[in-house]
């Protein structure tokens, strides 16, 4: 088998020569109604073995059902761990052969963003739903292209933003549709911390690394969501504090972001110092969350004094019931392709801010 470090240093040129035909198997399955969606985790990096497996254990709708690694020795101790057949294991060479498994339904790519397109894809053309992590892809264009695979195929592609399935996140956006506080007129959004690490894909620019595209959509994201608007310019200022490790991407990133009537936001991320704060002034208060993106403890208040502050037991065991829902019922996704193409849309805009340094306009 090959080595996930390895193989993803392989192919992180990108999906541009990945066609979007149906899958020759994708049509000659027919899958009965389950009880529960059979899911499988591609990349078994920090997020799917700390995180997604552990809530795949709490989940109601769906299951760990396999694994997809380049390390036999992973793929060893998931088997004992979460007693996984030899036949749901795949390795990233024979993993279109899942179009031949009836046990897995959804495909939940977790790998570098480089590498997301080009296995989401995949995973439509075999025929499985996708969910894929955020960021969505590096480009417009990719993220296009794995709609458009999805579509063709006939599954549903969600975007791992696991912030609008929490409650305290969906009372603000309540608060912003109702207008509880009148109209949004600023939203100040930042979401970072301190990465030690030296040697990571995240420093890697053919990887997708950067602050920008780990943490970044965060902030822009919640800008979006608290605005219910789509940004119509960008000024973007890029740092970085530690050039012996940020060689090809940027450590820091503040923009500012310009909405249609008036309303802004001032967004910063880092891999270089920690915050994580979302407020949203508007014409008659305001409203806060501190911290707003973390994986528990989500807190917040209102200028009159309403507590934001309703627990839940697992954020992503939530949103993975949530999606496996929506696929069941064959309803709309709560986070569907084209949520994270809009910020994938602003992102390459705040790239071309910072090479330009000023002002571009999106659209």
């Amino acid at each position: 088998m090959i080595n996930r470090r390895k193989f993803i240093k392989q192919t992180a040129a990108g999906v541009t020569g990945l066609t979007l035909s149906t899958h020759s198997f994708a049509n000659m399955l027919v899958q009965k109604k389950k009880e529960r969606l059979g899911v499988a985790l591609v990349g078994l990096g920090y997020y799917s073995t700390d995180l997604l497996a552990p809530a795949l254990k709490l989940t109601k709708q769906c299951y760990l059902a396999g694994i997809v690694t380049g390390t036999p020795s992973k793929a060893e101790r998931w088997k004992q761990i979460y007693k996984l057949e030899d036949k749901n294991i795949y390795d990233y060479r024979n993993f279109d052969s899942l179009a031949n498994n009836t046990d897995i339904d959804v495909v939940y790519v977790v790998l570098p963003p480089s590498l997301h397109a080009e296995f989401s894809i995949r995973a439509a053309k075999a025929g499985k739903h996708v969910w894929c992590e955020k960021p969505m892809a590096i480009t417009e264009a990719e993220c296009k292209m794995m709609i458009d695979a999805c579509v063709q195929n006939k599954v549903k592609l969600s975007i791992g933003y696991r912030m609008h399935h929490e409650p305290n996140t969906q009372k603000i956006i309540q608060f912003r549709k109702e207008r509880t506080y009148g109209n949004v007129i600023k939203v100040e959004a930042a979401a970072g911390y301190f990465d030690s690490r030296t040697d990571h894909w995240k420093q890697n620019k053919k990887m997708g690394g950067g602050c920008t595209y780990d943490m970044g959509v965060y902030p822009l994201n919640a800008a979006r969501y608290s605005t219910g608007l789509e940004p119509i310019a960008v000024s973007a200022r890029a740092s970085v504090t530690r050039p012996a490790i940020y060689t090809e991407v940027e450590e820091t990133m503040a923009f500012d972001l310009e909405f249609p009537g008036g309303a802004t936001a001032l967004c910063e991320t880092s891999l270089g110092k920690s915050m994580n704060d979302l407020t949203v002034t508007c014409s008659k208060g305001w409203y806060k969350l501190s911290p707003f993106q973390s994986y528990t403890g989500i807190d917040g208040v209102t200028s009159d004094g309403v507590k934001l502050n309703v627990s839940i037991p697992n954020e992503q065991a939530l949103q993975m019931d949530d999606d496996a829902l929506a696929i069941m019922n064959g309803t709309p996704m709560l986070v569907p392709g084209e949520e994270g193409l809009r910020d994938i849309r602003v992102v390459e805009a705040i790239y071309r801010s910072v090479a330009q340094k000023g002002r571009v306009k999106i659209g």
